[in-house]
């Protein structure tokens, strides 16, 4: 067969290119200097992975290669030239997949070759068997069938890492990429690496200048690249893998990278993170689920050059940190229409963490959250962000919280430091988020409803517009914003006033937007009464199950005629472990099973696991300690199919002994990790303790 015409595509490499392997086009080439690439439609015919070699079969590595131009097609057998078909000139090149049945997994020993082609597509949907009708809701798309993963025995740090613009990426499932600790420093692994040129995985001395890297060269950054219907950080099961990856998807130097309709789930770190580069950054519709295990705990973590960036439409649901955290970011984004539920499951932290200014978070549903809703940092100064049209439910803090430079410890500058007090000088204007724009001040803390109507007062900075919301939850004097009723305008002297229609006895709040500073905190809840003062207490909405799972068709409804009993769990409520350890045990195991089954059965259950040690060795060592012990049991009953959002971390270290004694019984007792059920039907739960699996020392 004759070699195909070549589509001509041009590409500058830099200095990493010549040391490439089988470098062909562009031996002797100078940094910058352009030659031709290949464009191809490359079928990968073999799951194996290991040297570049002619024979029957196209590895990935091969493939690659072939695109990049660092494998040229005369080299390749007669069986191999035939999975290789010319493409139209002008087009990139595609890589797809015919996998014998079965044996869809690659396993990688070695990183694979930096992606240099412009408009590469890495297509898994074209492997048989991929089925797209399954994808009953973008944010969780179907199954894919190739699945890239890290072969037993071997590390390897990223997946894909993508140095060219307009590179696609569809259809795979990925897990497994990560690096152990080591002295050196690492650059970040992560199943999907992308940057102008990524800098080696280990940081040494001997390695060439950051200036290699090309970060202050925007033109060098690699431009609209596409991340789409991904299964990144779970199994094809779609469970817990052994061996997670460490970070989902890092844009670490990358110019309008959009990442959609993939399932972003149980990394170490967070599921997607930014470094140096990212404008134009598009995360919109995915499902990012019970990440930031062991790591960075923030679902979506960005800093660095983030201009013209959103995130839009997602469902981020049970991560161990927020949900959405801005770190000293350049530029401005937009976060709107976002389910952000039942995050902080290891750290008490806020739904969504602003720094910087000109932000807009708008409409999303954001709750169940150890921590406030949405704050402000006051460092580096932030202005201007705009947090409007929001639902708040079930909050551990204010909806909306604008820290204040004063409050300099780790607890409030991460997640909240309460209620400001109202603007006393125009010195406030300088320490504390939003410009310290106040808060809406109602006139009364009662105002009276004549036939189903309200006339609600009060008074927020001249030239603001203030947002009532209904507030549905009880607790006084704040409470989460959950329902948005109107908007009404201040006048000359900062008064306003607004007509609510709702019952007797319903709560109102509101929060005030300044154009010039942005949105303030909420103001103190209001409470509607009866014409002679009296008001009934509402009962608060039934709570949500949590619930971050695929959507599958809802079941009929199921009506109870009497009032459930309490629930009697025949369980034991504790497991034990051994001196300065955070292995699972297998009587342990046991009980861990067990309480799995029960987790499964009853869908109303949700657990704290309480992590506690022994007085031994310092706090901060013991804190740490008692968090692995969380976490190994919470691994345990992630891999049994717990879901992640019905789980939070709590350690406790050395704080909580069972008793004061000494002996090796009591330490051994000491060594636990404590279950503390809830039954969402607010039902009491009667447990049973167990010291079976005890290990003394």
């Amino acid at each position: 067969m004759a070699q195909p015409i070549m589509a001509q595509r041009w590409i500058s490499l830099g200095a990493v290119a010549l040391a490439l392997p089988g470098l062909a086009l562009a031996t002797g080439r100078a940094w910058g200097e352009e030659f031709p690439l290949p464009s191809y439609q490359i079928t990968v015919t073999s799951p194996l992975d290991g040297p570049v070699q002619a024979d029957e079969t196209l590895t990935l590595r091969e493939a690659l290669e072939l695109a990049n131009g660092t494998l040229v097609w005369d080299s390749l057998s007669p069986a191999e030239q035939a999975l290789v078909a010319e493409q139209p000139e002008g087009q990139g090149s595609e890589i797809g997949f015919a996998l014998p049945e079965g044996q869809t997994t690659i396993a990688l020993t070695d990183l694979l070759p930096e992606i240099v082609a412009p408009g590469l597509t890495l297509d898994g949907t074209t492997q048989a068997g991929y089925n797209p009708t399954l994808m009953l809701d973008p944010k969780f798309p179907a199954p894919p069938v190739v699945t890239l993963t890290v072969a037993p025995g071997s590390e390897v740090a990223r997946g894909f890492t993508i140095a060219a613009s307009d590179v696609t990426v569809r259809g795979f499932t990925m897990h497994g990429f990560r690096t152990s600790h080591r002295s050196t420093q690492t650059t970040p692994p992560a199943n999907i690496f992308i940057s102008a040129q990524a800098p080696a995985v280990d940081s040494a001395p001997d390695l060439p200048p950051l200036s290699v890297f090309r970060l202050t060269e925007p033109e060098a950054a690699p431009r609209n690249v596409v991340i789409e219907q991904n299964w990144l950080g779970l199994t094809a099961e779609e469970t817990l893998p052994d061996q997670p990856s460490a970070f989902g998807v890092v844009v670490f130097n990358g110019v309008d990278t959009v990442i959609r309709h993939n399932r972003i789930e149980f990394h170490d770190g967070s599921a997607v993170i930014t470094g140096h580069r990212a404008e134009g950054l598009h995360i919109h519709e995915n499902a990012i689920i019970g990440n930031g295990r062991a790591g960075m705990p923030d679902a979506i973590r960005l800093e660095g050059q983030i201009a013209a960036s959103d995130i839009t439409g997602n469902l981020i649901c049970a991560n161990d940190g927020s949900g959405v955290f801005l770190f000293k970011p350049d530029g401005a984004i937009q976060i709107r229409d976002n389910q952000i539920q039942f995050n902080g499951r290891r750290f008490q932290r806020s739904a969504v963490y602003l720094m910087g200014s000109d932000h807009q978070v708008t409409n999303n549903a954001i709750g169940y959250q150890p921590g406030a809703g949405i704050t402000v940092a006051a460092y580096p100064a932030s202005h201007r962000n705009l947090l409007r049209g929001n639902q708040f439910a079930q909050l551990d803090g204010l909806s909306i919280d604008l820290i204040a430079q004063g409050s300099t410890g780790v607890r409030d500058f991460q997640t909240r430091d309460g209620p400001n007090p109202p603007r006393n000088s125009r010195h406030r204007r300088l320490d504390t988020g939003n410009g310290s724009v106040n808060a809406p001040d109602f006139e009364a803390y009662r105002f009276v409803a004549h036939n189903g109507t309200a006339l609600v007062t009060g008074t927020a900075d001249p030239g603001t517009e203030v947002d009532l919301y209904h507030v549905l939850e009880l607790g006084l004097p704040y409470g989460a914003l959950g329902e948005y009723l109107d908007t009404v305008q201040t006048d000359q002297a900062g008064q306003f006033a607004a007509n609510v229609a709702l019952p007797v006895g319903s709560r109102v709040s509101a929060l005030a937007t300044d154009p010039a500073h942005g949105t303030s905190e909420p103001a103190a809840v209001a409470t509607l009464t009866a014409t002679d003062g009296s008001f009934p207490t509402l009962p608060p909405p039934a709570p949500d199950l949590p619930d971050c799972s695929p959507p599958l068709p809802l079941p009929p409804p199921v009506f109870e005629e009497v009032p459930p009993e309490p629930l009697v769990l025949e369980l034991a409520r504790n497991i034990h472990f051994a001196l300065d350890q955070s292995d699972i045990s297998p009587e342990s195991m046991a009980i861990l099973d067990n309480i799995a089954a029960a987790m499964l059965e009853y869908p109303f259950l949700t657990v704290e696991l309480h992590g506690h040690t022994d007085p031994r060795a310092s706090a901060a060592y013991n804190m740490a300690l008692s968090e692995r012990r969380a976490l190994a049991a919470r691994d345990y009953l992630l891999r049994q199919g717990v879901a992640p959002e019905r789980m939070r971390i709590v350690p406790f270290g050395l704080t909580q002994r069972r008793s004061q004694d000494s002996s090796r019984l009591a330490y051994a007792r000491d060594r636990r990790v404590e279950f503390i059920f809830t039954d969402l039907r607010g039902l009491e739960i009667i447990f049973i303790d167990q010291e079976a699996d005890l290990q003394l020392e």
